[in-house]
């Protein structure tokens, strides 16, 4: 008999692995070039954390002071030195102007398709969503709420 948990990891294709900074296993799932270790998945974020301060043209100093830290302190971030909290990742979203899932996506594209082509497609769709006025938007929901009924025949809730 299958248990809740192991249907759980079966339905997610999770896969037990161990990590330098975990001493017990963990289930993750695999990326398109395998499992990377949270070092890694970190080091992505700061390398896109930086690559997000400089496409706003913004030295470390000038970013440091509008999120509250000394340049050394907000270095360590992109260095992978310090660990980011989520608050702090929403907070450099706030003042870079970007969704926090672009720097996520950089670490995890596998989280946004089952290859590397449907995961770049739904990043592009989200990119160019972000941009787009309310009222577009709204007739876009509008839209995919109706495919998806029509494949489903299920709808996401409205908020």
């Amino acid at each position: 008999m299958t248990t809740k948990l192991e249907s759980h990891i079966a339905d997610l294709g999770l896969v037990k692995t161990s990590d330098p900074e975990n001493e017990k296993p963990v289930y993750r799932r695999e990326g398109f070039d395998g499992i990377s270790a949270f070092a890694e998945l970190d080091n992505k974020v700061g390398e896109a954390l930086r690559n997000c301060r400089q496409a706003k043209n913004l030295s470390r100093a000038e970013l440091a002071t509008l999120v509250g830290l000394s340049e050394q302190v907000y270095g360590r971030y992109e260095r992978n030195s310090s660990k980011m909290h989520v608050s702090r990742l929403i907070h450099l979203s706030e003042v870079l102007g970007v969704s926090p899932l672009t720097m996520l996506f950089s670490a995890a594209p596998h989280l946004w398709g089952a290859t590397e082509k449907e995961a770049d497609t739904r990043f592009r769709m989200m990119k160019l969503l972000e941009d787009l006025p309310n009222d577009t938007m709204s007739s876009i929901v509008t839209l995919l709420e109706t495919v998806s009924v029509l494949q489903n025949g299920t709808t996401t809730p409205k908020t």
